[in-house]
């Protein structure tokens, strides 16, 4: 069984149409990737039909960007990709100030199971609106 069985293939995220017209898929690590991007995106109780769905760093919106706000959202973070992404293991979860100050750069690194191999990503969070 190749990797790419147990990783699988679907819609692109965010979903968009390609230059031939059809749906843009991705696979692979791509497809964990966009699948992490999905979790942290979606609020809880945002889906219907799985109303636990989610991060919920969107509820950290107007909040100061303090060291305890930023464990905060490493923690549900962390929290959310045990729970709904069976095909990573998390290696570290951290939030950082950003270059805004309310910016907050939440780095995930983690590992394909089923590959063993490490990866990066970064998820800006923005806790309120940009001035300027």
């Amino acid at each position: 069984m190749s990797s790419t069985n147990i990783i699988g293939k679907g819609w692109k995220f965010p979903i968009r149409v390609n230059a031939k017209g059809s749906i843009s898929y991705s696979e692979g690590p791509d497809r964990i990737q966009d699948a992490i991007w999905i979790i942290l995106a979606t609020a809880v109780g945002e889906r219907v039909m799985r109303e636990d769905f989610g991060a919920g760093i969107n509820d950290y919106v107007f909040q100061p960007n303090s060291d305890v706000v930023r464990a905060q959202i490493a923690a549900a973070v962390s929290a959310a990709l045990t729970k709904w992404e069976p095909r990573i293991k998390l290696v570290s979860v951290s939030a950082r100030q950003g270059a805004q100050p309310s910016e907050v750069q939440i780095v995930i690194d983690y590992q394909i199971s089923s590959t063993n191999e490490l990866f990066n990503l970064v998820y800006p969070l923005y806790l309120q609106e940009g001035a300027g």
